[in-house]
């Protein structure tokens, strides 16, 4: 996985990352928006128009962030590979993990 969006876009889902990915690789959830890990180009478009800094290189990811990870390989998994965003109604469902996490 080239890039993970993690817990600042829980609740916020700018989609200005969406506008700025030339592969279409960011998917909107219910609560976030999710970077697929086979789509990604590991362009980096989208991490500096992010206003929350909630995306980060995959090799960046700390323990705080790596449920986030582990929790897009899964949103995919049943997802599966559609080829870009633009080809799923939004918004896909989010993990439990998602559903479940509560801000501080």
């Amino acid at each position: 996985m080239a890039f993970v969006i993690g817990e600042p876009c829980v609740d916020v889902k700018d989609m200005t990352c969406i506008e700025e990915c030339p592969v279409d690789c960011i998917y909107e959830g219910e609560r976030m928006l999710y970077i697929h890990p086979s789509e990604c180009i590991d362009c980096a478009a989208c991490e500096p128009v992010c206003p929350v800094e909630a995306i980060k290189p995959a090799q960046h990811v700390d323990d705080r962030w790596r449920p986030f990870q582990e929790s897009a390989k899964s949103a995919f998994d049943v997802l599966g590979s559609p080829g870009g965003s633009t080809k799923v109604d939004p918004p896909i469902e989010d993990t439990e993990y998602v559903k479940n996490f509560e801000k501080n």
